[in-house]
């Protein structure tokens, strides 16, 4: 079934309502026009967007097919969330690392009750006063499969918004199962806080290379000093995922150093104009990934994995620009990525909030195995990669 309206959902003005609101979902903007705040539920019938497929309730899309696509308005969890006695189990690892030991990432918070008002020159320009020097640490946890062979390389993915505990007995079934290389997964905690100001925010919403490069040469050395293990520099052996800001920041890696990253998994990402502080260069943040960034650049190396929920965040603080639209930011990602020819598959996932736990659970299978389409290890001077796909069997027609 097609449906050839997709959850677009344009800000919601309502003139002369200067003084009212609706169950708190109502906020107001310039010249007293009310906007609409808060989460609403985005009706995938809407006319104007692109085509989907929509699934039957419970199924999930196919992994090797790319386009748009409609789950729910249920999620059970796939098997493979909770995998078989018989499943060998990876060793899960953590340690600390602290803000006095960063160069890229000294730290900063914002004061707690505060966030910043907009700048009355431009409504799109957020300015943050209460934001200043401060520590931080922060836990990275690794994921090694009991398949990886000492020695080699393997193949990694990063996450944010670390440890991510859902993640590893997925990678043990998968891999178990040769549905995807024996990867290394390396989830890292954020520096703390949220948004504009924030440390989480400076590392995650920022427009340019600086976390990537954080990560290749902050944690990356670690992680094969701590645990013994030798990680690619192939780009197509590396992946990066995470949600909400974590999930922009996965497509941030991989857009500014695409000779690092070439896969990207994100659920409910934060495509929108959260980036702090303000860069005249790309001024509206991540929100120009659709707006700009993608049509007009050569097509990068990338393939991609996205969702969005039909609850998912509207307007969630003070800025009022347009571009504070979960969804509509989301199916503009998809619109634009279809557009330019790039290996995309979108999930619009009904009766789902924001990095909703029960699609996670539904979809990240099938997501990684998605995303992992295609690999074949590089030749490496050590032998054979870890990641070898060779016996790995043919994609799952569902």
């Amino acid at each position: 079934m097609i449906r050839t309206g997709l959850f677009r959902v344009a800000v919601w003005l309502v003139a002369g309502m200067a003084g009212a609101s609706i169950a708190g979902l109502v906020g107001f903007g310039q010249a007293g026009k009310a906007i609409q705040t808060g989460p609403r539920v985005r009706d995938p019938h809407t006319a104007g967007y692109v085509k989907a497929r929509e699934l039957a309730d419970g199924m999930i899309p196919p992994d090797n097919v790319d386009g748009n696509f409609i789950l729910g308005p249920t999620h059970p969890a796939a098997p493979e969330t909770t995998p078989g006695a018989s499943v060998p189990r990876g060793a899960v690892y953590e340690f600390t690392m602290r803000s006095a030991e960063s160069r890229l990432y000294p730290g900063i918070v914002r004061d707690a009750g505060t966030f910043g008002t907009v700048d009355p020159k431009h409504p799109a320009r957020l300015v943050v006063t209460t934001s200043h020097p401060a520590s931080y640490t922060r836990r990275v946890a690794v994921y090694v499969p009991q398949q990886y062979q000492a020695g080699t390389v393997a193949p990694f993915l990063v996450g944010a918004d670390g440890p991510d505990r859902e993640l590893f007995p997925v990678l043990d079934s998968l891999i178990a199962e040769h549905r995807v290389p024996a990867m290394i997964a390396i989830s890292i905690g954020n520096g703390s806080g949220d948004a504009q100001g924030s440390e989480r925010g400076l590392e995650y919403d920022t427009m340019s290379g600086r976390y990537a490069e954080f990560v290749e040469t902050e944690v990356l050395p670690q992680v094969e000093a701590r645990y013994h293990v030798k990680l690619t520099h192939d780009p197509d052996g590396r992946a990066t995922m995470g949600g909400s800001s974590g999930g922009s920041c996965a497509l941030i890696m991989a857009w500014y150093h695409p000779e690092m990253y070439h896969r990207v998994l994100t659920y409910s990402g934060t495509y929108v104009n959260q980036q702090w502080p303000y860069n005249a260069q790309t001024p509206h943040g991540a929100w120009e990934f659709h707006e700009r960034l993608i049509a007009s650049a050569p097509r990068k190396p990338l393939r991609l994995w996205m969702e969005v929920g039909d609850r998912d965040l509207m307007n969630p603080n003070v800025m009022r620009d347009g571009m504070h639209d979960w969804v509509e930011a989301n199916e503009r990602m998809a619109r634009v990525l279809a557009a330019k020819g790039y290996h995309y598959q979108f999930v619009f996932a009904e009766n789902a909030g924001h990095v909703d736990h029960a699609v996670k659970e539904q979809t990240l299978p099938e997501a990684l195995e998605y995303v992992w389409q295609g690999y074949q290890p590089a030749a490496a001077s050590s032998g054979v990669d870890s990641g070898n796909m060779g016996s790995m069997r043919p994609s799952s027609k569902r």
